[in-house]
């Protein structure tokens, strides 16, 4: 499927986020000149096309009091590294999980999960019952927590259309 730049400034409006009104569609089209119904068939059309899968909405963990979050880091030999993530992927308690090379010899770490808490006592536990469910004792770890957070957004896509060109 090809985007058409009107495609490219609607995903881009989407990744803003649905206005909270009665008709957000119609909202989101005054922003681009388009009509309520040119919107949904254009997201239809890229729901069919498989360009958007899905909408969802992005949770600010610490507004609803999950204050504590860590990352915490295995060095994982090569040849068990992909299942381990798999298996860590699929822990209820990590919220993203994903490998890197490691940067030797000062960072052995290859696998990085993410768990969020509400303080720093529960992370610890959670990650130490990671730690036994999977027998992930014998690989050397490091838990990395937060101290301070600058941004955080949901991806953004698109391309937002200058104001001028908006408004025209």
């Amino acid at each position: 499927m090809d985007l058409s730049d009107s495609d490219l400034a609607l995903v881009a409006a989407l990744a803003e986020g649905l206005p909270l009104v009665s008709h957000p569609y119609r909202a989101v089209g005054a922003q681009l000149g388009l009509d309520e119904a040119e919107v949904i068939a254009r997201i239809q059309a890229m729901r069919d096309g498989g360009i958007i899968r899905r909408f969802g909405i992005i949770v600010r963990h610490h507004e609803l009091g999950f204050k504590a979050n860590a990352m915490a880091v295995w060095a994982i030999p090569d040849g068990v590294v992909s299942e381990v993530g798999r298996v860590l992927g699929d822990a209820p308690e990590v919220t993203l999980c994903y490998r890197r090379p490691p940067r030797l010899p000062d960072w052995p770490y290859n696998l990085f999960c993410m768990v969020h808490g509400r303080d720093r006592g529960a992370v610890e536990e959670s990650i130490q019952a990671l730690v036994r469910r999977f027998d992930l004792g014998a690989y050397p770890h490091a838990v990395l927590f937060s101290t301070r957070r600058f941004k955080q957004t949901g991806a953004r896509y698109g391309r937002p259309i200058p104001r001028a060109a908006a408004a025209e």
